[in-house]
């Protein structure tokens, strides 16, 4: 018996000290033990549950379970939860529940059974898994809701993660990748690089690319492919290295970034158009001047009169080239008004008719609510018969030539591919044929001045240069959509007119050359340009006082002031001081003095930068005996 004893008490240190709850239940469900866990636990003393009904412990959703089972093991005996754990809940005295984990085990005392439950807590193991299944949660979302694709490989390339925007990158349901290996999201050239990286990877542990990102190219499901920026980490999983991807689609910016170095392009190129022309418009001024002087001198020699004849006719065609270099660089000056673009178009397709070849077939589509366009007609139209010319020629077999005019909306999505697009309400004609159409690598230099595919002699190349001057000047836009045996379609896209636009100015009607009287201060920097001047003033009957530059005109007039009645100045000079500022200046010196000024730009469209520029009379070059002596007389006139 003293054994039993030693025995009895070993076995009740084990039960008191015991971390988890120990209950011991009498074959009517009355509880015979209550261990100091247990009372933790339930927050009842051992001396409140003793002889009490188990049930006393549990929520009362569980009591007819409870009772249910109990009668169900009297009558047959058959053990449901005995030998196992399950999760259930308990109820403390408070009446709060908490989770907790039921062993239950069976014994025999005095002939009857009695139960023995091992009650462990659940409540911390809960928190944290519910700690850890919200993060889970949390996680997912942010991937889920990803704008970049996340991808989790395994140690051997086995994608195990593929998120809703690795779905829309590559075209690929997350069930047609997962256990597949990446390589199949990368093109075959890029197949032996990877598994090359993955060897040397797993032989030396060399992060050659964790944690930086680098360009590299996709595949898609359809086989097509995409830029993207590809940023990899690291982690370890059961012992193994995981790779995360983080996948940024460059498309977008790679489309932008080409759209702005051919606009930076296109930009520089027209600069230096506009340059050309502008120095060009000083030869032409000299060439066609001096052959029409000349031509004054052999009035009494036709033969060699018509010489002279010919250079000014081919000066006359340098000029409409310095137009049309002007157009492209956005420094032509421009007429705009309120078009109804319906009627011109209209009116087009009887031009076109007759300038067409007869298998060219001409249709024309014109919007019933069309708005009104803001823009110079007269460019629009020459605009127009370009595109047509152009279409033409890419049907040498015949086709169809579309002419639409519709109401559009370029929206802030449309200015995000196209930054230089204001966006706003526009009136769209489009010019469309069914045409051989063209190659990406021609398309993108279209509108390239000089740039053509046709043969020598065959055009200019400054066609499409100038369309697209006329309308960025416009403040328009301008798109090309081609390809090869499908034809093209020229979008141009022309501001909607607001209430009013300013006339258009009265072209001048043909008259003698007007005879001067009084001094011109030329000041002019080009020195044939200069001599050209002198002599068609002094034949107009003026007395002329020269200057090369800004200032030495300033000298002339603080020593010729007196007798000087007009001042004829080049706009652009060297030495610091142009042709306004000149004008300004001058006028301060001789409040009465009358101002003319030139340039081989057209100074009309400098006005939005110069605005007081608009109180000065302006003639362009290539200008004429005839034109110089006419202004000038105007000037004197109104003055």
């Amino acid at each position: 018996m003293p054994d039993d004893h030693k025995e009895e008490t070993r076995l009740r240190a084990v039960v008191d000290t015991a971390v988890d709850g120990v209950i011991l239940i009498g074959a009517r469900g009355d509880v015979l033990m209550f261990n100091p866990a247990c009372e933790r636990l339930f927050g009842y003393s051992r001396d409140e549950v003793i002889g009490q009904n188990v049930k006393v412990l549990m929520p009362s959703p569980f009591h007819e379970e409870h009772d249910a089972y109990l009668e169900n093991y009297n009558r047959t005996g058959e053990r449901k939860i005995i030998g196992i754990g399950r999760k259930v809940v308990g109820r403390r005295k408070d009446g709060s529940t908490f989770p907790m984990d039921l062993s239950v085990g069976e014994a025999i005392q005095e002939g009857a059974s009695i139960f023995v439950g091992i009650i462990h807590d659940l409540t911390e193991r809960e928190r944290n898994e519910r700690k850890v299944a919200e993060a889970a949660a949390r996680l997912r979302a942010v991937v889920d809701t990803a704008v970049d694709g996340v991808i989790l490989i395994g140690s051997r390339g086995d994608i195990q993660m593929f998120n809703p925007a690795c779905e829309r990158l590559f075209g690929y349901s997350r069930e047609e990748v997962i256990g597949q290996n990446v390589k199949i999201l990368m093109p075959a050239p890029f197949h032996d690089e990877h598994d090359h990286y993955l060897e040397n990877y797993h032989r030396t542990r060399d992060p050659k690319i964790i944690g930086i990102g680098r360009e590299v190219v996709g595949r898609r499901k359809d086989g097509t492919t995409f830029p993207m920026d590809l940023s990899v980490g690291e982690a370890e999983q059961h012992g193994e290295p995981i790779f995360v991807g983080i996948i940024h689609d460059l498309t977008d910016r790679k489309r932008t970034e080409e759209q702005l170095v051919q606009a930076q392009k296109m930009e520089t190129v027209g600069q230096l158009s506009g340059g050309i022309a502008h120095d060009f418009n000083n030869l032409l001024t000299v060439m066609i001047g001096n052959a029409e002087l000349l031509a004054e001198k052999l009035r009494a020699r036709p033969d060699l009169r018509q010489f002279c004849e010919t250079v000014i006719n081919a000066g006359e065609r340098g000029a409409e080239l310095t137009r049309r270099l002007l157009a492209f660089s956005r420094r032509q000056a421009l007429q705009p008004v309120t078009i109804e673009c319906g009627k011109l178009v209209e009116g087009m397709r009887v031009i076109l008719r007759r300038t067409l070849r007869e298998d060219i077939e001409i249709e024309t589509t014109i919007d019933r609510q069309l708005a009104q366009a803001f823009a110079d007609p007269a460019q629009l139209e020459s605009a127009i018969l370009n595109l047509a010319l152009n279409a033409q020629d890419a049907m040498p077999d015949g086709g169809t030539l579309t002419i639409s005019a519709t109401n559009a909306t370029l929206d802030p999505r449309y200015q995000d591919e196209h930054p230089e697009v204001l966006p706003g309400g526009y009136v769209l004609i489009q010019v469309t044929d069914d045409g051989t159409g063209m190659p990406r690598e021609v398309r993108e230099r279209v509108f390239e001045p000089f740039f053509t595919t046709k043969e020598v002699g065959k055009g200019s190349g400054l066609g499409l240069s100038m369309v697209y001057g006329f309308i960025k000047q416009s403040n328009g836009h301008v798109a090309i959509y081609s390809e090869p045996s499908l034809g093209t379609n020229v979008k141009l896209y022309l501001p909607i007119a607001k209430l009013q636009s300013p006339a258009v100015a009265p072209e001048e009607t043909e008259q003698e050359t007007p005879r001067g009287s009084g001094t011109v201060l030329v000041v002019e920097d080009d020195p044939f340009v200069r001599g050209y001047a002198v002599g068609s003033l002094e034949s107009l009957g003026f007395r002329v006082v020269v200057a090369s530059d800004g200032r030495e005109a300033l000298v002339k007039l603080a020593s010729h002031g007196a007798e000087i009645d007009i001042l004829f100045s080049d706009v652009v000079m060297p030495g610091g001081i142009s042709g306004w500022e000149l004008a300004e200046r001058a006028q301060e010196l001789k409040p009465g003095l009358r101002i003319l000024l030139t340039s081989g730009y057209p100074l009309e469209t400098m006005n939005s930068r110069v605005p007081h520029m608009t109180r000065w009379s302006i003639l362009n070059k290539p200008y004429r005996k005839t034109d110089l002596g006419r202004r000038l007389s105007q000037i004197l006139e109104s003055s």
